[in-house]
């Protein structure tokens, strides 16, 4: 079960068209090098609109922000960031924390 306070990163991709076979590639070698080699990281998920085949979301949980804080650091973050910015027309990424959740 997931406690409040839990961090998570996400991000909201608008990718170019024509881009999306190319991204999520990219994606998918970004977060398993993440999962390899990173501590303190959980599972990462890409999330595709099925109204919007061009908008992705992605969000992965973390153990602390020290480990977010530490992967972002990495050259691996840079060069995965960069190339992803060159396939999207908008990139809104962020950090979050678990507040509310229902039972389940």
């Amino acid at each position: 079960m997931t406690d409040r306070g839990q961090h998570y990163t996400s991000g909201s991709w608008k990718v170019k068209t024509g881009k999306e076979a190319e991204f999520i590639r990219l994606w998918e070698d970004f977060a398993n090098w993440t999962k390899r080699k990173q501590t303190g990281v959980g599972m990462g998920r890409l999330l595709q609109d099925t109204s919007h085949p061009n908008h992705f979301l992605s969000f992965g949980d973390w153990d602390s922000l020290e480990s977010i804080q530490t992967w972002r650091a990495t050259a691996e973050f840079a060069a995965f960031f960069s190339k992803a910015q060159q396939l999207c027309d908008e990139v809104l990424p962020a950090t979050l924390k678990l507040v509310a959740q229902t039972s389940g």
